[in-house]
């Protein structure tokens, strides 16, 4: 390999990106609220490979979708030439999971997931080629109870973490004999108006002709809008399922708009479907998407179960989460050790776990280029670190046994600091956080989230 081979930058992946440092305390916000609402309702998590069969997905999905057709990252594993893909959503492998492992033997299951999926489309804001979804899949209820269950859920979570302006639209596609009845009457309703259709819907018209409602071109709104509408074709039990939903909903004030035209992208769905919306991030705006999916496990080769679901893109909320409340920082530790000398070195180590032990975050200042660094560099490194306390040990405090605790987030720069006994620090600063709390001074304790606005 030739020298400049050797010395060109790797870059990454066009659409699939890192998550900085900065950017981990907002994941970590939106994750640990995520699952503190999901286990509220009773949700345990199920995590399935990213490498799935292709068949999963082309027989899942169903073969005339955007996603199998244009969307999957497939190959042929060289090894043993079995045809894999890169999970472009994670229901058809919880499925494939429920089953394989028979997790319904003994009832039904509330089942939530978080991870990375892919597709291969043209990486935008809120949407990129490498994506996370969380997701909740209810395996096993037949009743329209969970259906709402669900819905309310994701309304709990948007309100923990303060976002407004999400909209619920839902509807009914029926059952297989419903949707059979009006697919034979949108076919021939598209048929008189074939001139208008543009390439996706004239390929779409006799193999998934549902598909084109969920057209987002332009110059079909109208036809699409005067089209027969399924929800006139919804037979007895599927009109109870829905009335069931609905009232359900209205019972808990969720406020809801019924769209004819929700149809959702997958094969698989049945009855009730639904999408969360948002008009915050432009023509992007479903933050959230589910319904129930009955055929899937039969399809997958399994007995006739019951289940319904959601999925949610992340990067989608965290930008809500951005436009609603700023940025969300945190500090990097409770206490940054400072130390001069191979005494204080070795005396830092010992109190840094000792602090460590008492439940404080600790980062303890280690050489970099250039050196140890002098008092005055490692305090600079101490404020930025954001941490409330630096513990100073130099010549003077070993001599003393003793450490020099600095309130660096403290209003009165003539009174911010102690010497402090070694064995006393974890106390004393323990204290401190404590009395602080108390009169609310608004120290970063570990773990403590604040926002810039």
């Amino acid at each position: 390999m030739s020298d400049t081979k050797k010395s060109e930058k790797i870059l990454g992946v066009k659409g699939m990106n890192d998550i900085l440092p900065h950017e981990a305390p907002l994941w970590e916000l939106f994750e640990n609220t995520v699952q503190s609402v999901l286990r509220s309702y009773g949700y345990q998590q199920i995590r399935t490979p990213i490498v799935e069969p292709t068949a999963l997905f082309s027989r899942g999905l169903g073969e005339v979708t955007d996603i199998v057709e244009k969307e999957m990252y497939s190959f042929t594993d060289s090894m043993n030439g079995d045809e894999l893909t890169l999970r472009p959503e994670c229901t058809a492998g919880v499925v494939r999971s429920v089953l394989e492992h028979n997790l319904t033997y003994d009832g039904p299951k509330r089942l939530w997931y978080a991870g990375q999926m892919f597709r291969h489309e043209r990486p935008q804001r809120g949407r990129y080629r490498q994506f996370h979804q969380v997701g909740a899949e209810a395996v096993g209820f037949t009743g329209p109870d969970i259906d709402a269950e669900l819905i309310m859920l994701c309304q709990r979570l948007w309100d923990d973490l303060g976002l407004s302006g999400i909209r619920l639209e839902i509807n009914s596609i029926g059952d297989a004999k419903e949707r059979q009845a009006h697919r034979a009457d949108l076919i021939a309703y598209f048929e008189l108006h074939k001139e208008q259709l543009d390439a996706d819907a004239q390929r779409r018209l006799h193999s998934n002709p549902l598909r084109i409602l969920d057209t987002k071109n332009p110059a079909m709104q109208t036809l699409v809008n005067e089209a027969p509408k399924l929800i006139d074709y919804l037979g007895e039990e599927s009109r109870a399922h829905f009335d069931g939903v609905q009232s359900l909903l209205r019972h808990n004030s969720i406020p809801f708009t019924i769209n004819p035209r929700l149809v959702r992208g997958m094969d698989y769905y049945n009855r009730t479907v639904f999408e969360w919306i948002t008009d915050q991030l432009g023509s992007q705006g479903t933050v959230c998407g589910g319904g129930r999916y009955d055929p899937l496990v039969e399809i997958f080769g399994g007995k006739p179960t019951p289940a319904v679901g959601f999925a949610m893109g992340v990067e989608r909320l965290l930008e809500l989460m951005k436009a609603t409340s700023g940025e969300i920082s945190r500090s990097h530790c409770d206490v940054y050790l400072v130390h001069q000398g191979e005494a204080a070195l070795l005396e830092a180590f010992t109190l840094g776990e000792r602090l460590r032990d008492a439940g404080l975050d600790v980062v303890l200042h280690c050489a970099s280029t250039g050196g140890p660094g002098s008092f005055k560099s490692q305090m600079k490194r101490a404020d930025a670190s954001g941490a409330a306390y630096a513990i100073i040990l130099g010549e003077d405090e070993i001599a003393k046994g003793a450490a020099t605790v600095k309130y660096l987030r403290d209003a009165d720069p003539l009174d911010n600091q102690r010497s402090v006994a070694l064995d006393a620090v974890a106390d004393h600063l323990i204290d401190h956080m404590t009395a602080d709390d108390d009169h609310d001074h608004g120290h970063l304790h570990a773990g403590q989230i604040h926002t810039h606005h």
